[in-house]
């Protein structure tokens, strides 16, 4: 310290070490000595000098961090002077006669030595000139100004390093960059840059620091958007607390808004899921001056009602009960019933009693009306008549919240639920919803099929007004007599089929006689009802059979059959449902009938597995003859029948069912028969086969679903089919088919993971499935796949830690059989370009300890070395076999970069990377390599950080940073020469 209020550049740089002293105080007394200086070269070059020390460590030093700090203010201070120096500069800038645009000689130094040390060989001065520059650049008032050949050296140095190798590199260079862009041109190079980082960066660090710092623009939206899909939480919460910050409502679609709400209220991540309700949801809520109504107004509610469900729910979880009360809505009254016993006083106060409610519903449904084909062609009335029916639909949902346990209440919702499905004018898209609030008020399933049946039966053969008055009660009893007897008629018919195939033939004839009898008794009733009503305007007899009528009754059906219980047997009910409903529609000629008929028969073969074996065959052809829709819906029947019943369903569907017979002829039938059964099993996995190369998308995923379901649930082991369901999760087609993608790549991990069986049918499918790869033509889709990251996804499905069970290691394990099968593979063709591939994965595999399959792979490996001597095939054989000598296979993968399998779905990639990183906590493994760690290591500056950490104690956080903290002044007092 040479004087009171001065200070030697070194004792400034040791003493900014110091969190503690007062770093503007430092600059002040340094500031002071430059100032006074006429020749201030040597001040630039001790003051770098001293700089140096600090930027040859790469780790986050506190006293480092300390340095560059101060060396930020400090050569910043002289563009913004404190207020009681402002004359004191004035003057100085007068006497040298410098225009006052011109930076200063030290900040322009400074700069000048940073962009020449920025393509520095150490990574650690690389990552310090660019944290320097994003200091420098921050630490400017927003008016600052710098020389334009200064700021296009500072943009091009910076382009560079963000594609360093280092990610702490690229985080500083991308924070750097924030002051450099230009959102409103669209050929700004730094915009470029960030897009193509936010695009093509594996770091998620990296990710998240250009997500904090990019600016928004038509040009960037879109890309911040793609992040809210990020396969790392971190950076999806960041992107949404980005929109929350930084895009108004209106500068998004409505298309957006509701995409961004219906895929953040259903985050994986609790945390993601809270930035979306209190930041963005709340700040949209703010820019509409807190209504919700009006909210409401800017997304699609009608097209997407669940996400405006959902939204709303979000928003009540901030409202107090007061608040509440004043927002009467279908989603308050689910999201008080959701709270249980704590909302049932709440809910009273919402909700009227059951029988007022069902009074308004039913005055509301038939204020519905029903248009002409002339009246749809008007968009005015049309909207009308669709607004009604939305609003119907959600007066249809309170029916769960309302209080349905007084008898009086529950059996006036039950009457006036009947009466709409009855009633002709009902909208057809309010028929499953009412069907549905149905059956739910009626537990058991005989009466629900009861209720069903007669509601069916009036549909299709509806009472019509008489022009003179007509005994009701007797018309009902003629019509329930009648019920009565199509359904003996019915049951006596299937008993005659039964008699006859049993060969009971002397009661087949009584059946047949009481059959002609009932058949007579049923004329009869029909004739007394048309003497009845001879001045009805239509016969009541007669069926209705138009599309419209069909669709609603099969519609009704559907929904009963998805209510009732599973271990429920088709009855006589149901079965006349079948012979005079379901199976004439699957020959309907409008697709629509044709579709919920395939549904409903579906679902009836699920009850009984007699019905399964007679209408298999149906659902076969439906599924190759009939249209896409029509087709996947039998596809799904066809799964659900194979899934619940076996492939034995196939073998008993063809066995043909003759006399008695010989053993001998029995022997030969049942040969026969086991072979046509086998054959047609054979049939039905081509069929999928095929499917999975179909055009049409949807029926190429519902393929690929069913047959993963198949293969998990060991209805299938077949290694060539998980061959075909890889190649198509990997192929570049189906890149934009998010279901498949998603269902394949859970079903990978979950399969793998099972069981030792299941893994080594994944290991069998391996080399068939890099052979299709490696010997796909140049005009393939597959071609463009990344054969390493295909090898590294068989290694890590096919690891024995990985099992929900996993083997002790002293067992042969599925790797052990992987790398025999390699090296046998590698000795056909020791020179095949594969070769290099098969020889790195060797040294990715977790052996076992077993003694046999050590000297076996130690044969081989003799063998491989003898056959080809090149040194990188050596230095991967002598690592394998050091690998197999001493057994340290559990932690080998621990060593391997952290996402490993660039292609996946997000769901498969967490999956990866959590089971990577359980594997290296679990087994301690080796270090990796300090090149691998620096590489792959971010720090996140300035980027919001959503890891919560327990803070540790006061003291033993002081005795850990006094255990390895850096101290500087050895170094400074050393006086090196530092070029």
């Amino acid at each position: 310290m040479t004087a009171d209020n001065e200070i030697d550049i070194k004792e400034a740089f040791l003493r900014a070490q110091k969190g503690h002293n007062n770093r503007a105080k430092l600059v002040a007394s340094l500031k002071h000595r430059y100032n006074k200086l006429e020749d201030k070269t040597l001040f630039h070059d001790e003051f770098v000098h001293y700089l140096k020390y600090a930027m040859i460590v790469y780790k986050r030093e506190p006293a480092v961090e300390n340095v560059i700090e101060f060396v930020a203010r400090f050569a910043t201070s002289f563009q913004s002077p404190p207020k009681e120096e402002e004359e004191e500069q004035q003057q100085q800038e007068e006497e040298e006669e410098e225009d006052p645009e011109d930076d200063h000689p030290l900040l322009s130094f400074i700069f000048n030595f940073l962009l020449e040390s920025h393509k520095a060989n150490s990574h650690a001065v690389r990552f310090r000139v660019c944290q320097l520059i994003n200091k420098l650049l921050g630490s400017m008032a927003e008016n600052a100004q710098i020389d334009d050949d200064l700021f296009d050296r500072i943009h091009q140095a910076m382009l560079v390093r963000v594609t360093d190798k280092f990610p702490n590199v690229r985080i500083q260079a991308a924070l750097a960059m924030t002051r450099l862009q230009q959102p409103r041109d669209p050929d700004c190079p730094t915009i470029k840059a960030f897009l193509l980082i936010l695009e093509n960066d594996s770091n998620a660090e990296v990710r998240r620091a250009v997500l904090s710092c990019i600016a928004m623009s038509p040009l960037t939206l879109p890309k911040v958007l793609k992040r809210t899909r990020d396969i790392k939480e971190n950076v999806r919460k960041l992107a949404y607390q980005v929109l929350a910050d930084k895009v108004h409502i209106k500068a998004l679609t409505i298309a957006q808004r509701v995409a961004l709400l219906q895929q953040g209220l259903r985050d994986t991540s609790e945390s993601v899921r809270e930035v979306v309700c209190n930041k963005l949801l709340l700040g949209w809520l703010n820019r509409v001056d807190g209504n919700v109504i009006e909210l409401l107004h800017r997304l699609d509610v009608e097209n997407c009602a669940e996400t405006a469900l959902n939204t709303l729910k979000a928003i009540f979880k901030n409202m107090s009960t007061e608040e509440l009360l004043q927002n009467k809505a279908q989603a308050l009254c689910e999201f008080i019933r959701a709270k249980g016993d704590d909302g049932e006083e709440i809910l009273d106060q919402v909700l009227p009693d059951a029988a007022t409610y069902a009074h308004y519903l039913s005055g509301c449904l038939k204020a519905v009306p029903a248009l002409s084909e002339e009246q749809r062609a008007d968009f005015n009335q049309l909207e009308q008549v669709m607004t009604k029916e939305f609003i119907s639909q959600h007066l249809i949902h309170l029916i769960a919240c309302l209080d349905t346990n007084e008898e009086g209440g529950r059996k006036r919702v039950l009457a006036v639920l009947q009466e709409m499905l009855a009633l002709p004018k009902t909208p057809s898209s309010l028929v499953f919803l009412l069907t549905e609030k149905l059956l739910d008020l009626i537990p058991d399933d005989q009466r629900r099929i009861q209720t069903l049946a007669e509601i069916i039966s009036d549909v299709r053969e509806p009472i019509m007004e008489a022009s003179r008055p007509v005994d009701e009660n007797k018309a009902r009893r003629q019509q329930v007599q009648l019920a009565e007897v199509k359904v003996r008629v019915l049951e006596a018919k299937q008993t005659l089929e039964e008699c006859i195939t049993a060969q009971d033939f002397s009661r087949a004839a009584e059946l047949k006689d009481s059959i002609v009898e009932l058949e007579n008794q049923r004329n009869q009733i029909l004739q007394e009802i048309t003497e009845s009503n001879q001045q009805t305007e239509k016969d009541n007899g007669i069926e209705k059979n138009d599309p419209e009528t069909l669709l609603r009754c099969l519609t009704m059906c559907a929904e009963l059959l998805k209510k009732i219980n599973f271990k429920t047997r088709i009855g006589p009910t149901i079965s006349a449902l079948m012979s005079s409903l379901i199976l004439p529609s699957i020959a309907n000629a409008h697709p629509p009938v044709r579709n919920m008929a395939v549904l409903c028969l579906g679902m009836c073969t699920l009850h009984s597995k007699e019905l399964a074996k007679t209408h298999m065959v149906l659902l076969l052809q439906i599924a190759q003859l009939d249209e896409v829709k029509i087709r996947i819906s039998a596809l799904r029947a066809i799964v659900d029948l194979l899934l619940l019943f076996g492939f034995q369903l196939l073998s008993e569907t063809v066995a043909p069912q003759a006399a008695p017979q010989s053993p001998d002829k029995q022997e030969g039938d049942a040969a026969a028969t086991d072979e046509k059964a086998a054959d047609t099993a054979q049939s039905v996995l081509l069929m999928l086969s095929e499917f999975l190369d179909s055009e049409v998308s949807d029926l190429q995923t519902e393929a690929a679903e069913g047959l993963a379901k198949l293969m998990y649930t060991g209805r299938i082991s077949s290694a060539k089919m998980l061959s075909r369901l890889v190649l198509l999760w990997y192929n570049p087609v189906t890149e934009d088919d998010t279901r498949l993608r998603h269902c394949l790549g859970v079903f990978f991990q979950l399969y793998a993971r099972e069981s030792r069986v299941h893994q080594e049918v994944v290991e069998e499918s391996f080399l068939p499935t890099i052979r299709t790869l490696m010997n796909a033509p140049v005009t393939s889709p597959l071609a463009e796949v990344d054969v390493s990251n295909v090898v590294e996804l068989f290694v890590e499905l096919t690891r024995p830690s990985a099992l929900n069970k996993p083997s002790p290691d002293t067992e042969v394990n599925v790797h052990d059989y992987m790398a025999v099968r390699i090296c046998g593979e590698m000795l056909k063709d020791p020179t095949a370009p594969e070769v290099r591939l098969y020889a790195k994965t060797l040294c990715n595999l977790q052996l076992s300890r077993d003694e046999t399959v050590k000297k076996d792979l130690h044969a081989l490996l003799q063998e491989l070395v003898q056959v080809r001597t090149t040194s990188y095939w050596v230095m991967h054989m002598k690592s394998f076999r050091t690998q197999t000598i001493a057994s340290r296979s559990n932690d080998v993968f621990c060593s391997s970069k952290s996402t490993v399998i660039l292609n996946c779905t997000p769901v498969l990639v967490m999956f990866v990377c959590a089971g990577q990183r359980k594997a290296c906590t679990a087994k301690g493994g080796r270090k990796t390599s300090r090149k691998v760690e620096s590489s792959e290591e971010s720090d996140g500056e300035n980027v919001p950080d959503s890891v919560s950490v327990p803070r540790p104690s006061r003291r033993a956080k002081s005795a850990a940073l006094e255990k390895t903290k850096l101290d500087l002044s050895t170094l400074i007092n050393q006086e090196p020469n530092v070029s």
